[in-house]
């Protein structure tokens, strides 16, 4: 690896809160699309992270299905290392 073609800069590992928030941005389009979002408050050290519920999420009755179902299920395919997902206000 050297660093006149930058061919070390495509090697590098993202951060676990890297790789949470590119997901989260791929999860949000379908969010968006029934008046809802997403917003990633923070991740702890632990590997759990924190979301706020915005929009139509927020308040809906299905919200907590929202987040397990779909948010921590996606969340846990493209980031394995992620401990859990919980909603803050």
């Amino acid at each position: 690896m050297c660093d006149k073609c930058g061919c070390s800069e495509t090697n590098t590992e993202k951060t676990f809160e890297e790789k949470v928030k590119d997901t989260i941005e791929v999860i949000r389009p379908s969010l968006q699309a029934h008046g809802g979002d997403v917003e990633l408050v923070g991740v702890d050290d632990d590997n759990t992270v924190k979301v706020r519920l915005q929009g139509a999420c927020q308040g809906c009755p299905g919200a907590q299905m929202t987040m397990k179902d779909g948010i921590e299920r996606i969340l846990r395919e493209k980031v394995p290392e992620l401990k859990e997902v919980v909603a803050v206000s």
